[in-house]
């Protein structure tokens, strides 16, 4: 039996016409092994930057064959909630500290990732999938990677080929994992050049669009997209779509070191109002 993760606060939700930013609901530190400093350091900056939660959001793969390890190891959610529960009694009075995962989908491995999400109380869980199967499943693609060899080898199978599985991919994973949010939805190949994904793929959007909100899940607007392509994550007719249906938005920096807690939140009251 999973474990139920904590529900939604409406404070912070982003719908139409609301925009509420007094949280960053998607922060890494340096337990992922590609993020930079200790927990305390985000929960710092993000006092000074006026915020009311922050929300660990650490990497969980299973069955992945890739060069690096970009994600933690159950010794480090270990030690991420033994130093988050400290945090979260240490700041009581001036900030929320919640700790949750994103859990990076495998078909080929789904019951052991429900296993370990269901050991655990998590105060969200993001929906993503960064790494695809490649070559007969022996290795494995970073899908939001910018390493060369990365490109050169979604280049060689094709874009379109890759974000096809990709979408359909990511659909599976709404409706296997018990997620409360979906992650930088149209975050894939993000580094491939010439890139754009389009109307091309509304159709499968939209499908992956109709089972956050049969599950309840929201979705995340992503601000780590305007320092990559100049506008968050997802794309302008995502966000309408799911506005359309009725799914909230949560903020989240994708931050990858203190600074960048709740980076360009400032941008998003404008941004969604020009949508």
């Amino acid at each position: 039996m999973l474990k139920n993760p904590r529900p939604h606060r409406p404070m912070t939700s982003l719908g139409p016409g609301k925009l509420t930013l007094l949280t960053d609901g998607h922060v890494h530190t340096k337990y992922c092994h590609h993020a930079k400093g200790e927990m305390e350091e985000y929960v710092l900056n993000a006092i000074s930057k006026g915020l009311k939660e922050i929300v660990f959001l650490e990497h969980m793969e299973a069955g992945v064959h890739y060069f690096e390890s970009t994600w933690l190891t159950e010794t480090d959610f270990d030690t991420y909630f033994s130093k988050g529960y400290r945090l979260q009694k240490q700041y009581a009075h001036k900030i929320k500290v919640s700790l949750g995962v994103e859990v990076g989908y495998s078909p080929t491995h789904k019951e052991e990732l429900l296993e370990r999400l269901a050991k655990r109380n998590w105060d969200r869980i993001g929906v993503s999938y960064h790494f695809m199967p490649h070559v007969k499943g022996t290795q494995h693609l970073n899908l939001v990677s910018r390493k060369k060899s990365n490109i050169q080898a979604i280049d060689a199978i094709g874009c379109g080929q890759t974000l096809k599985k990709y979408f359909s991919t990511l659909t599976e994973a709404v409706q296997v994992l018990p997620g409360t949010v979906l992650c930088h939805l149209d975050a894939a190949l993000r580094f491939q050049p010439g890139i754009k994904i389009d109307e091309e793929y509304t159709g499968q959007i939209r499908t992956l669009l109709k089972e956050v909100k049969r599950k309840g899940m929201a979705l995340e607007i992503n601000a780590s997209g305007f320092t990559i392509r100049g506008t968050p994550f997802p794309a302008p007719f995502i966000v309408k779509e799911a506005l359309t249906l009725g799914i909230p938005l949560l903020p989240g920096s994708d931050a990858h070191k203190p600074e960048d807690v709740g980076r360009d939140f400032d941008l998003l009251p404008a941004y969604l109002e020009k949508i």
